[in-house]
């Protein structure tokens, strides 16, 4: 199952008014029609008016549930018309950067050659997700499917824009320790962790280059999130 990062408005992500990185490859070639997403319903081909007022009423409901909790208000450009950005890591990219924090953090424990087939029940990334730990890359490693643009330092669980249950974190805050990942493993330069972006693994290609090329994709993804001030949310 393919794994992408969408950067942009929520109205414009359920209306389905996207491309994901292969979606937009196929049109430009002119490959035929577009390939339709396996989430996608027929309330996400309607006009966008209804979806951006359940959006900005599941918005409402958040900030109101999180309380004083938020230190800054949860508003940022949810319009139709906000612009969008998104890449493709892959789930096993995208584990391997996940197990490459984890180890990152429990130096002691020694890190697999390859992405383990289970890899979300990892030794060391248990030992990051367990209760009372505080991790350096909580909002890397604790499951978060969606980062809003506000900093804040928690993850929380709670229900997105469809009622299922997510775990939410900052995108501000994952742009801060995907740089202390970066400082803490490989000090990789800008233009290189650019490079990696797009350079997807290999078959079979040991943990560490595939977790550079997540590394790649979200750390652009984040920052994107960040200086545009929308949400980043993973699309499977």
């Amino acid at each position: 199952m393919a794994l992408d990062v969408y950067v942009g408005s929520l109205t414009r992500y359920y209306a389905g008014d996207w491309e994901n990185v292969v979606e937009r490859a196929d049109r430009e070639r002119g490959a035929g029609a577009p390939v339709r997403r396996p989430r996608e319903t027929a309330s996400r081909a309607r006009e966008s008016g209804p979806i951006q007022a359940a959006v900005l009423s599941w918005r409402e409901a958040l900030a109101a549930s999180l309380g004083d909790s938020m230190p800054v208000p949860l508003d940022w450009q949810e319009t139709p018309e906000a612009p969008y950005f998104t890449g493709r890591p892959g789930w096993d990219d995208f584990g391997a950067l996940v197990l490459w924090a984890a180890y990152a953090e429990h130096p002691a424990l020694k890190p697999p050659d390859l992405l383990p087939e289970e890899w979300d029940d990892d030794p060391a990334l248990v030992k990051c997700n367990a209760a009372g730990f505080r991790s350096r890359y909580s909002h890397l490693a604790r499951n978060v499917e969606l980062w809003l643009p506000g900093p804040f330092e928690f993850t929380f669980e709670g229900e997105d824009v469809d009622r299922r249950r997510i775990v939410v974190g900052s995108a501000a805050t994952l742009v801060r320790q995907l740089a202390d990942l970066n400082d803490a493993t490989w000090r990789a330069a800008d233009a290189d962790i650019a490079g990696w972006a797009g350079e997807p693994a290999a078959d079979e290609a040991p943990l560490e280059p595939r977790a550079r090329h997540a590394f790649g994709v979200l750390a652009g993804l984040a920052r994107q999130a960040v200086d545009h001030r929308l949400p980043m949310k993973l699309d499977f």
